[in-house]
């Protein structure tokens, strides 16, 4: 701080003896304290000037602007100071800058912090407290110190960002995959807004392209219910996609057009850059300024400066991968082409390899069955000589067994009952045949002997 913060103890004030002095001066009486009687126009004046003794020289005080008014030039703010751990509210006054001081003042701070002056700012401001017997305390406002402002958003802003990065959740969102194909978004943003309208003029497009649809949810962007109502918005907005569509969303947006730079301030909150940060659909900001970031932006997916670049990478992440479709199908086309081209070869090579295989299993199983055919020739010729000799050998062994050839040889037939016997067991009745080279002999049997 350029400044130094002064401490003003009223304890070291000799207030009786001052009291008593003005009272003396002012009403012309010398009477102890307990025993005045004074009108309550005399009683506040007393203290009006007594604090314009004790308070002559303007003090640095910081403190938080819960509320602030313009009025025919003069801001009228209400101050106050809350505990750092409660947010309750322990001190609290109006103050004034009037107008004479006021357009070089606020000017000098906005220019100098680029935040614009509003209620939820915590300033560290010069003020001289002032006391009227008719409109009671209050402070002039005489120089607000732009760097304490700025560095106190700063240290709000670095503590979330730790805090997110201690529970490890800084950078959960913006490590999940960009989606391949963008078909399906949720948007999250203030109603009828100028940045809202510069998206939607490329997302109509898109989506009467039926290349991608877009839901919209409204919230509140600045404000202390900033933070609050976008919560509450994408709660409402996944709730109601989970009734209408069967798949979470590819892609949640959030975006927000231009405006002050202190807007931004409410956005950096903690409960809901937590809630970003826990999300598993991958989250795009736009919040609409290019040099000033927010906690958003810091825990997105992925952040754009303005409305129009998100729909706009929205768009050319769509077409870039269509182009990447194309040149696979392109680059699948080629190598199918190679593939085929090369299958044939092959398949011209492998034909000419089969007929020649073919070729030669022919050629060698018409060798084998010639050499089959002569070796059966061979062998039926084999056979049927054999077959000729063994016919022969018969032949005449037959001819060689006809009973004329044994008959002639002295030997005859034996018939019983005009059957050939071979057996004495044979003989049926009591007489007997035999035949003769030369004649046939009948006889009786008179006697059968066995050889046993």
């Amino acid at each position: 701080m350029p400044y130094p913060l002064r401490k003003v103890n009223i304890s070291t004030l000799p207030l009786i003896s001052s009291l008593y002095t003005i009272f003396t001066n002012n009403l012309g009486i010398s009477l102890f304290m307990s025993d005045l009687q004074l009108s309550l126009s005399d009683y506040l004046a007393t203290v009006q000037e007594v604090i314009r003794i004790t308070f002559d020289e303007p003090v640095w005080v910081k403190a938080e602007i819960r509320n602030l008014s313009i009025k025919g030039g003069h801001y009228y703010l209400e101050l106050a100071e809350k505990e750092e751990d409660t947010d309750k509210v322990i001190a609290s006054c109006k103050a004034t800058i009037w107008k004479s001081a006021a357009a070089k003042m606020v000017l000098r701070f906005e220019r100098e912090s680029g935040i614009e002056l509003s209620r939820d700012l915590n300033v560290l401001i010069k003020v001289k407290a002032t006391f009227s017997p008719q409109y009671g305390f209050s402070v002039n406002v005489e120089d607000i110190d732009s760097s304490y402002t700025l560095g106190d958003i700063a240290r709000r802003y670095q503590q979330i960002l730790e805090r997110l990065t201690k529970e490890g959740l800084a950078n959960k969102n913006k490590l999940l995959p960009t989606p391949f194909d963008i078909q399906n978004v949720l948007v999250i943003a203030p109603e009828n807004a100028a940045g809202l309208g510069d998206f939607k003029k490329d997302a109509d497009a898109l989506d009467k392209a039926g290349v991608c649809h877009f839901v919209y949810h409204n919230a509140t962007f600045q404000g202390n219910t900033a933070a609050v109502s976008i919560i509450s918005s994408l709660g409402d907005g996944l709730r109601q996609w989970a009734k209408d569509f069967k798949a979470a969303p590819d892609l949640i947006v959030i975006i927000r057009g231009g405006g002050a730079v202190n807007d931004l301030a409410y956005l950096n909150d903690y409960e809901l850059a937590a809630l970003l940060c826990k999300r598993s659909v991958p989250i795009w900001v736009g919040i609409g300024h290019e040099k000033d970031r927010t906690i958003l932006d810091e825990v997105a997916h992925r952040s754009f400066d303005t409305p129009s670049k998100v729909i706009g990478g929205i768009r050319n992440l769509i077409v870039e991968r269509t182009q990447e479709v194309l040149e696979s199908f392109h680059t699948i086309k080629l190598l199918s082409q190679h593939q085929i081209t090369s299958y044939q070869s092959q398949n011209d090579h492998l034909i000419k390899v089969i007929k020649t295989h073919a070729q030669n299993q022919i050629n060698e199983a018409s060798r084998s069955i010639e050499l089959i055919k002569d070796t059966t020739r061979y062998l039926a010729h084999q056979q049927i000589k054999l077959a000729s000799n063994q016919i022969e050998s018969l032949m005449r062994e037959t001819l060689l067994q006809n009973p004329r050839n044994v008959m002639a040889k002295g030997y005859g037939i034996v018939r019983s009952q005009s059957k050939a016997i071979r057996s004495i067991h044979q003989i049926s009745g009591d007489s007997i045949q035999v035949e003769l080279q030369d004649g046939t002999i009948e006889a009786n049997v008179i006697q059968v002997l066995s050889n046993d």
